[in-house]
């Protein structure tokens, strides 16, 4: 992890402040569509600043400079950043928001400007009473985008990758369903339209996949659905015929993707000049959409900000969704058991030096081979000792380490297959580990189990069984600084709102439902010395119990993620009888479905590593 030097670019933003009259600039992480992972040219805020997390603020005034960013990245920041930057590390004692900051720098009547089409109307709204209350002059939208200017012709350009139709067998819902039930919200809620800003729910509604953010199989695009039309806003050279040809057979019109803000724009006009007693219907935004958005339909007047209908009916699979996720981490597991096997073979019996790339390079080559294979998910995170203890670190070639035999290797990876996403960590050991490593693994993997088992009513949120997973560590004095699980799409974002499990706002609000599936990863960071994540994907689903209080039906948890636990890490005597017993009945069903699936020399060592790995305790 390099430090970007930013004086020279920092200096020209600043001189762009003056010309347009900002005495403070703020830079977020996401595109226009608040995507969490973006392409190469909506970079802004890491080709501003240096650090290339994905998550965090710059906030740029003419003296200073500011990066906040949460827990998962205090490490990889302080790496990054140079001397010209101040760290805000989020939720630390005392250490202000991003907004907090930028409110007190704009005391004396300075001017806040930001980008509309890159922050949400309602944190932009927020920011603007902060900075007014404060003393300054509010937050003035900026349209164009002054980093934009500064990377110049080094920017580089937005993709124009196909988009393709995903398939019947693998969607499981066509999109005229899709279509119908979408507005029978609008009819609920008595509005006008829905304007569909987020990449990922265009390409669930309409069935369509792209490949224009990496990693994620989403597309630039936008929609608006009526009760009389659908309407996709989408460079059409990027369609088929295949899904051109759907598109007209659902009722989809298609228009260019730069056209949606004059449209927008026009529904605004043609409310306002609606000579009709009756107050207009408002038209529906994400309550993640765009402040430019808002703007271009005319405001509060005319529009609704919601939690959208189109992400909470994408985050319940239906049943053809839910089998694929099954049967993609059975193939998914297959690879890891395979690169797991060979890993130890190499690095222990044939003496091999090799560094966290080479690594990754070579589960990459085995998940390749499975079948309906797309790509990965996200960037795989191979790292060893001290790397490990870096949350979301990425490994470069030329600058990453030499996987040590005697330390901790983390491995968090994941696939992209057509009927299903996949992200499973997993932590193992190759030589002899030290106790300490031993305890903080099994507190974790008890933390995993815990959670893993939980059984709770309909209407039990995320937030609520957080403390499940970090029960066994919080005793011992110690916890993790970032969430505990993240909702997951299907064939799509490997990030998926709107439910996850954590102390994160937002994870109170949403409630879990059968047919959501999300990820179960607790973890403990040693700075400097090791890390420990166990990650599996699980399904909610409605599960039986002998009683059943108010008449609510109750839920628990499926993990369909098919690869054993380290047992050189695991301390059994902090194990109970009960937990004994999920390990040993977990490992049954691994082997019995996993041991069939390998052929040839490598084959023969992933079965050997699975059997040993998965004996009973």
């Amino acid at each position: 992890m390099e430090t970007v030097n930013t004086t020279e670019r920092l200096a020209a933003l600043r001189s762009l402040m003056k010309e347009k009259g900002v005495d403070i600039y703020v830079v977020p992480s996401e595109d226009s569509h608040a995507s969490e992972y973006i392409a190469a040219c909506d970079a802004r805020r890491a080709f501003i600043s240096g650090f290339s997390g994905s998550a965090g603020t710059a906030v740029v005034t003419l003296e200073k400079a500011a990066l906040a960013t949460d827990g998962r990245y205090f490490n990889q920041a302080s790496k990054q950043l140079d001397e010209n930057w101040q760290l805000l590390k989020t939720g630390m004692q005392d250490v202000p928001t991003w907004q907090e900051w930028t409110a007190e720098e704009a005391t004396g009547g300075k001017t806040v400007g930001v980008d509309p089409a890159l922050i949400a109307s309602s944190v932009a709204e927020k920011l603007d009473e902060s900075v007014k209350k404060s003393g300054g002059a509010g937050v003035k939208a900026v349209s164009e985008n002054l980093v934009d200017l500064v990377w110049g012709s080094d920017r580089p350009p937005r993709s124009n990758n196909p988009v393709v139709l995903l398939p019947p067998e693998y969607s499981g819902k066509d999109t005229a369903t899709k279509l119908a039930d979408l507005r029978k919200e609008l009819e609920k809620k008595k509005a006008a339209g829905f304007v569909l800003s987020m990449l990922d729910e265009i390409a669930w509604l309409f069935n369509l996949r792209g490949s224009d953010i990496a990693y994620n199989p989403v597309f630039f695009s936008y929609a608006i659905v009526t009760q009389d039309s659908a309407t996709l806003y989408v460079d059409e050279s990027k369609l088929n015929d295949e899904s051109r040809s759907y598109l007209e057979q659902n009722n989809v019109s298609v228009k260019p993707y730069d056209a949606l803000f004059a449209d927008a724009k026009s529904l605004a006009s043609a409310a306002e000049t609606n000579e009709t007693s009756e107050p207009p219907k408002k038209y529906l935004v994400s309550n993640k959409g765009s402040w430019a958005l808002k703007l271009a339909l005319g405001g509060d007047k005319y529009v609704d900000e919601v939690r959208s209908p189109v992400g909470d009916a994408k985050a319940v699979k239906n049943d053809t969704e839910l089998e694929g996720m099954r049967q993609c981490h059975i193939r998914d597991g297959a690879a890891l058991i395979e690169f797991f096997a060979w890993l130890e073979d190499q690095l222990i019996n044939k003496k091999a030096v090799i560094d966290e790339v080479d690594a990754a390079d070579k589960l990459e080559e085995l998940r390749k081979k499975q079948k309906d294979f797309v790509g990965l998910s996200f960037d795989t995170i191979s790292s060893t000792g001290p790397n490990a203890a870096v949350i979301h670190y990425k490994p470069q070639k030329g600058q990453c380490s030499v996987i040590d035999p005697q330390a901790i290797y983390l491995c968090d990876s994941g696939a992209q297959y057509l009927d299903g996403t996949t992200d499973t960590t997993r932590t193992l050991h190759f030589g002899t580990p030290s106790p300490e490593e031993r305890k903080a693994y099994t507190l974790v993997l008890k933390g995993n189990i815990a959670l893993d088992t939980a059984v709770f009513p309909k209407g039990t949120t995320g937030f609520a069984i957080d403390c499940l997973a970090r029960q066994f560590l919080w005793k011992a004095g110690l916890d993790y600084r970032h969430g505990t699980g993240h909702g997951v799409g299907s064939y799509l974002n490997v990030h998926e709102g709107p439910i996850g499990i954590g102390t994160r706002k937002q994870y109170a609000d949403v409630a879990l439902a059968a047919g959501n599936v999300l990820s179960i990863e607790p973890g403990y960071y040693e700075d400097g010395a090791y890390g420990i994540r166990i990650e599996n994907l699980a399904l909610v689903r409605e599960v039986k119990t002998e009683h059943s209080f108010g008449d609510k039906p109750f839920l628990g948890f499926e993990h369909v993620t098919m690869v054993p636990y380290c047992r050189r890490l695991i301390d059994e005597s902090l194990l109970t009888a009960d937990e004994k017993a999920w390990l040993n009945e977990s490992n049954r069903r691994i082997r019995e479905v996993m041991q069939g699936r390998f052929e040839g020399d490598e084959g023969a060592l992933a079965r050997a590593w699975l059997e040993r790995e998965t004996q009973p305790f």
